[in-house]
């Protein structure tokens, strides 16, 4: 139980992180955090003690099975998520090279 208390304690770090911080960059990075949260909470939910991998041989019935599930929605989640960091990093650059900096305050007042 207190692998996912420190689960949603990184989640709410990078939370934190987003909510709180005036620099892109930073922000970036927090969302980073809470997706590394999020993917190691579904593996947390698929992991069993002592458990075996899923495959079956013929005539064979395996009691403690580890989910595959979760496994493969983390991989998927690995490669939307690099994706997504990708395309937020190039707008970062991109915002960066019109206004000359990474602060969301200074954004705002240069918008005019």
């Amino acid at each position: 139980m207190s692998v996912y208390i420190l689960c949603l304690l990184l989640f709410c770090i990078g939370l934190y992180c987003v909510l709180r911080k005036r620099n892109i960059i930073k922000i970036v990075v927090g969302l980073g955090i809470m997706e590394y949260a999020v993917n190691l909470f579904f593996v947390l939910l698929g992991y069993r003690n002592q458990g075996r991998a899923p495959i079956l041989a013929k005539d064979q019935l395996i009691s403690n099975m580890v989910d595959p599930i979760p496994q493969a929605l983390v991989l998927t989640s690995i490669v939307i998520g690099l994706a997504v960091t990708a395309l937020i990093v190039a707008i970062a650059i991109r915002i960066y090279e019109k206004y000359g900096t990474f602060d969301i305050t200074k954004i705002r007042r240069l918008r005019g």
